[in-house]
């Protein structure tokens, strides 16, 4: 786990002890003079990084009680453009983890925040760094989680927002929350990746300011879940998870958690041997993570072609997967693809539990009993499932794979003949 240590000297151009790194080349950059995604100098993706790293003990002392904000010492601000988000429960699932066979199972379940998506985390740092840099106007591609998140951080910030989503692609349950907070919402004949292309050329041309994953700001804010995790977790267990295992889309909480561990690690608050393992798991419609670590692969292939049920994981150039990739193999972790029957067989087991979420999140736990059953995750393992939206996010969805409603006559004993039957 080589990879996991951070020693890098703080260079000129921080700014209050901040600055952006290049993972490909090293090149350092001023954090907020100018705006960049991306190396100047050879296009690799870009990390935030911190002079001083923080330990738990820092987090207790934090200006704000409770959610991301608790977090400053490992993030860039003291305060963000909240709603307030995070501060999302661990819940327990005995049922579940008897069925699935691990000796702990609980679900961390992001689709809790305002929004109902683990996006908001990132969104309360990312709009902040917007408004530091002096843009007047926001965007975003999406399959949906995205977009209604950066609309409600958008019209808190009073700043115009531009979606971008993938035509007849997106729930209705996402597109309703975008509109209502007043985003532009334009429908591109095209899937998510060709919407990323062009929202991406829209800020090369300093048409807007790109708040995807692809900015490194917005990881800073997903990597609180990793954070929250580790201190509830032990909290309640005495231990920290043997394993993480999440839904991947554009793999940007993977590369945040890694980040969030690597940076334990560093300060001293983490051994090596306390990091959880990162699984991913993708839908078998829409895989490209998943087949480049089955074949070895530095780097992953473009899907042209995706489809699946989960909406929110269907994307086919994960652009955080120079970042994920090795987090998930310097963690001792793996990645697995289950296809759309799975995921909605356990989206109903959750749902049997009280925990209501949409197809992409439930595929957390489809790859845990894959896994289990092809006897990758051993019995004796301490398992967190990441749930990453609501099940209102995809309403349709959501009606599909639960029960039909029965009529029945406006009459008590009609009810009660009926119930007989």
């Amino acid at each position: 786990m080589a990879d996991l240590q951070l020693d890098e000297p703080e260079p000129e151009v921080a700014d209050d002890g901040v600055w952006l790194t290049c993972i490909e080349c090293g090149e350092t950059f001023a954090p907020f003079e100018g705006i960049r995604y991306t190396c100047d100098s050879c296009g690799g993706l870009l990390e935030v990084r911190y002079a001083d790293l923080p330990t738990f003990e820092d987090f207790d002392s934090a200006a704000i009680a409770d959610g991301v904000w608790r977090y400053d010492a490992a993030l860039p601000f003291e305060e963000g453009v909240s709603l307030p988000e995070g501060g999302t429960p661990l819940h327990d699932v005995p049922r579940l983890e008897d069925d699935l066979g691990v000796e702990r199972l609980r679900i961390k379940h992001e689709g809790m925040n305002p929004t109902g998506s683990f996006k908001d985390r990132g969104m309360t740092v990312g709009v902040r760094v917007a408004e530091k840099v002096g843009v007047d106007r926001l965007a975003c591609a999406s399959t949906g989680n995205t977009s209604a998140a950066l609309s409600a951080y958008g019209a808190r910030a009073d700043l115009e927002t531009l979606v971008l989503l993938p035509a007849g692609k997106v729930a209705a349950g996402k597109i309703a929350q975008a509109s209502l907070h007043g985003a532009r919402i334009l429908e591109v004949d095209g899937n998510f990746d060709r919407c990323l292309d062009i929202v991406q050329d829209l800020a090369d041309r300093g048409e807007a300011y790109l708040l995807n994953s692809l900015n490194p700001f917005r990881l800073e804010g997903q990597k609180t879940i990793g954070l929250e995790i580790l201190e509830q977790f032990h909290a309640e267990e005495g231990a920290y998870p043997d394993r993480i295992v999440l839904p991947v889309g554009n793999a940007g909480n993977t590369a945040a958690l890694y980040k969030a561990f690597r940076e334990l690690v560093e300060s001293g608050a983490l051994d090596e041997s306390d990091v959880p393992k990162l699984t991913g798991v993708q839908a078998a419609g829409s895989a490209p993570m998943v087949e480049a670590i089955e074949e070895g692969w530095e780097g992953i292939e473009r899907w042209e072609d995706v489809e699946t049920i989960a909406t929110a994981i269907r994307i086919g150039n994960p652009v955080n997967a120079p970042k994920a990739l090795p987090g998930i193999r310097e963690t001792g972790g793996t990645a697995v693809a289950v296809s759309d029957e799975e995921i909605t067989a356990a989206q109903r087991d959750l749902a049997g539990e009280g925990v209501g979420v949409e197809p992409a999140s439930a595929a957390s736990v489809a790859g845990l009993r894959k896994l289990r059953h092809e006897g990758v995750i051993e019995a004796d393992e301490q398992v967190v499932c990441l749930t990453t939206g609501h099940l209102l996010k995809d309403p349709d969805a959501a009606a599909a794979a639960g029960s039909e409603p029965e009529p029945v006559p406006d009459e008590t004993d009609a009810v009660l003949d009926h119930l007989a039957e």
